[in-house]
């Protein structure tokens, strides 16, 4: 036992270390965060554009000791993750829920919300003081309510505790994390909540004393959240929930008219429902490109860690941290920050006007709002018929990326944008897509 606990010392000492040396420049975010000017996106005290690059990391808080929290956050922003999805409380997906692994309960009684435990609420501010100190947002459910409202979650607790006990406990939080800018607190949890009243009070109780925080929502598969809390004042990010088509669940929340910032907060997750690697690319390249302002990326056992878990788990999440999908995520970062990506809008049909290839060929794609460049993740295609007028010129810069490793394939610095021949050689992976980004000033910049 001396001798692993010498080697994840050993571990976390080099994923600290990577931290420092693989993120790229600039890419630290000066918290708290702020809704933009144009309403759309995030952006950090600085000014500086935020875009949501989440690991779904549930069970942290309940399920891990400390020196394993520390092992997950390192790991996670060393492969270029800047936000994790976080419950404050378990009910079920943890090894001792809902107490944490020191033994400790939540509250002084069960499910007694007016009696919170100082105790676990204190060991709960590791956690984040370490995801501060890596410069790592935390999307934090302060009750996860549970699909359906069921024992997976805290509704029939909550509905039990009543308005006025769940207001209180909103203060509690509210006033006990008021020192960590790095919160956007994640109400409901699988959950479209008959009784609205239950989750608006713990939202307003946070706000009364912590009047600047951020706060969003997890509602049901597929709910329109923005729809079903209309007169929610607190909700200041909307997101989108859906296990269908991502590409086209966000198209049409951005269609609708953007109130607020919105991001996909729940996809299919990978190691389940069979998902492939590169459907959690399509997933989070989805979003991104259909006018989401982030997506959280979640992987099994990763998301419960020790937890009980719903499917299962062939592999350990140690071993799970370094999966394909999270490594893709993680050059997905890493390209996005190559290019202004908030300008982007949708492609509206007309850029892309058709493919050659594989009959299940797509290409996903979006324009910036200038014509300065345009960015489409493709799979299936051998080429692509494209409409030059929706930039700003009908050459310049084409650079082919493999989304599997990040790597530049092939670049052509004075292409015709009319016609793309997607490349033959150069592809490290032969999962068959690819990400080019089309520029026609000249070039990418590193930001």
């Amino acid at each position: 036992m001396q001798i692993i606990g010498f080697t994840m010392r050993i571990v976390f000492v080099l994923l600290i270390f990577l931290a420092g040396r693989v993120m790229p420049a600039g890419a630290e975010a000066r918290f708290p965060l702020r809704i933009a000017a144009s309403g759309t996106y995030l952006e950090d005290a600085d000014g500086k554009p935020f875009l949501i690059t989440g690991d779904a990391a549930w069970s942290l808080i309940a399920d891990l000791p400390p020196e394993d929290a520390d092992l997950y956050i390192a790991d996670r922003k060393a492969r270029g993750f800047n936000t994790i999805l976080v419950s404050l409380i378990e009910h079920e997906f943890a090894r001792n829920a809902p107490n944490n692994a020191a033994g400790i309960a939540p509250f002084l009684a069960p499910g007694d919300f007016a009696r919170p435990n100082d105790h676990y609420f204190a060991d709960a501010e590791h956690v984040l003081d370490a995801a501060r100190r890596a410069g790592m947002l935390v999307l934090l459910a302060p009750a996860y309510a549970g699909a359906n409202g069921g024992p997976q979650g805290w509704y029939t607790k909550m509905a039990a505790a009543g308005p006025d006990a769940l207001r209180a406990y909103g203060r509690y939080l509210g006033k006990r994390y008021a020192r960590y800018p790095n919160i956007i607190w994640v109400q409901g949890g699988d959950y479209d909540p008959p009784d609205r009243a239950l989750v608006d009070a713990l939202a307003k109780g946070i706000t009364e004393v912590a009047p600047g925080a951020l706060q969003t929502v997890h509602g049901d598969r597929d709910s329109v959240t923005a729809a079903y809390w209309p007169d929610a004042k607190w909700l200041s990010i909307d997101t989108v929930y859906t296990y269908d088509d991502v590409a086209a669940a966000v198209q049409g929340r951005y269609r609708a008219g953007p109130h607020r910032p919105f991001f996909l907060i729940e996809a299919r997750y990978e190691g389940e429902h069979g998902v492939k690697t590169e459907e959690i690319r399509k997933i989070a390249y989805g979003a991104l490109l259909s006018g989401a302002s982030g997506q959280v990326f979640g992987n099994n056992p990763v998301w419960h860690f020790g937890g009980p878990a719903l499917y299962d788990t062939p592999a350990g999440w140690r071993q799970s941290l370094d999966s394909e999908g999270a490594k893709s995520i993680g050059h997905l970062a890493t390209l996005f920050q190559r290019f202004d990506w908030w300008k982007l809008k949708p492609d509206d049909g007309r850029f892309v006007r058709h493919l050659e290839g594989a009959p299940s060929a797509t290409a996903l794609s979006a324009v910036a709002g200038d014509g300065t460049f345009a960015v489409a993740y493709i799979q299936g295609a051998v080429a692509l018929d494209l409409d030059p007028t929706v930039l700003a010129a009908a050459s310049g810069a084409v650079e082919w990326y493999d989304p599997s490793t990040g790597a530049l394939a092939v670049a052509e610095p004075e292409a015709d944008l009319r016609r793309l021949v997607v490349p033959t050689s150069s592809k490290v992976s032969d999962a068959g897509d690819w990400l080019v980004v089309l520029r026609t000033d000249g070039g990418l910049q590193d930001n």
